[in-house]
């Protein structure tokens, strides 16, 4: 028996055999006789082996095959592939990669620095040199918080031509890859899908193509805190995508809708065409009476079909988006005032995708009497 080697199959099995010897009433010493080792290499085998079954020895003899293999792999191959196999996955395309990957790989391999920075492609100068980035890089980010933080649904690229209108001279890259260190970002929504009909009144056959060309309306609704109802008359010049009226009642129709379009005749002119949906408001003999009059025509969309009127859609997604999303209206009288505020700030500051980011307004905005009424 001096100098046999159990394997680890029989030590566990001897290691049941003491459980049920000792479940019969023996005690340990008398059992561990019995299957003829010592005290002492019992326990060491309790400790090694103990409470395992034949499958959990078999993957663990597994587990240990394939550490030595890969020992016996890493062993063989040359310096420079161990270095490669140990870094991250992946190009590295930039220094401050590299710099990250040679100080991960220099502590397990204990290679030196000129090493795995001549395996790496990164030039020593450059992996020692404390990156401090430009000297308003501090000053850029606070600005990039401030503006997320105040406009909660605009992107980077909205931030971006906000920096740039207020003086900064950034690229969107630059902005991005700030925005990104800073985790902001904003929450995706899934993308509305519709068919586009030609119609006479279809966005797609009638395009605005000058200022006063085509103008759209449309009504949104929303809530005080109280409950009650209010909606929203919204007019947008589709060419210069600008804000012209936004109109706050508990209730509106066709006389309002009249009222509001006058006060525009008046200031801007009428335009060639006027597209809106087929609401009772807007198909009112009244209403296009006076369209009519002034020299304007109407294009209705198709019966259910909004995606024709994409213009003014869009617009009131912005505005429920940016604006009644965020609000709590205690007062129509409230509500009337910051969605005013918020018109001119559409108009003058907010930059637009569809202008290269800049506002429909940014040095003149309809000055218009919109002094909220009392209700």
């Amino acid at each position: 028996m001096a100098g046999k080697r159990e394997k680890p199959e029989a030590i566990v099995l001897k290691l049941r055999q003491v459980e049920v010897l000792h479940g019969q009433g023996k005690s340990v010493s008398d059992a561990v006789r019995q299957i003829g080792v010592t005290v002492q290499t019992y326990y060491r085998w309790r400790k090694e082996y103990g409470g395992m079954n034949r499958d959990q020895l078999k993957r663990l003899k597994d587990r240990e095959a394939e550490n030595q293999r890969l020992r016996r792999a890493v062993s063989d191959l040359p310096p420079d592939k161990m270095i490669l196999a140990e870094a991250a996955p992946g190009k590295l395309l930039s220094p401050s990669r590299r710099r990250q990957c040679i100080d991960h790989v220099r502590q397990p391999l204990r290679i030196s620095e000129r090493r795995a920075c001549r395996t790496l492609g990164q030039h020593r100068s450059t992996q020692r040199k404390v990156p401090c980035g430009l000297a308003d890089e501090e000053r850029l980010t606070e600005d990039i918080i401030e503006l997320a933080r105040e406009f909660g649904r605009y992107g980077y690229r909205m931030i971006t031509g906000m920096l740039n209108n207020s003086g900064w001279h950034v690229n969107h890259k630059r902005v991005e890859r700030i925005w990104r260190r800073e985790g902001l970002k904003v929450p995706q929504k899934q993308a509305r899908k519709g068919r586009l009909w030609l119609n006479d009144g279809s966005c797609v056959r009638l395009r605005p193509e000058r200022p006063n060309h085509v103008w759209s309306c449309d009504f949104v609704q929303d809530r005080t805190r109280d409950g009650r109802i209010f909606r929203t008359l919204n007019i947008i010049d589709e060419f210069t995508k600008e804000a012209l009226v936004i109109r706050v009642k508990r209730k509106l129709n066709s006389t309002d809708v009249v009222d509001a379009l006058t006060d525009l005749f008046i200031l801007r002119g009428p335009p060639e065409f006027i597209r809106s949906d087929n609401g009772a408001e807007f198909i009112a003999k009244k209403v296009q009476a006076w369209i009519g009059a002034v020299g304007a025509k109407t294009a209705f969309i198709a019966p259910g079909s909004p995606w024709e009127n994409g213009y003014c859609e869009s617009f009131n997604a912005r505005f429920r988006d940016e604006m009644l999303n965020g609000e709590v209206f205690h007062t129509l009288h409230e509500a009337q005032i910051l969605i005013e505020r918020w018109r001119r700030h559409y108009n003058t500051v907010r930059p637009h995708s569809a202008l290269n980011y800049r506002p429909p307004a940014p040095e003149t905005f309809v000055q218009m009497d919109h002094r909220p009424t009392m209700h």
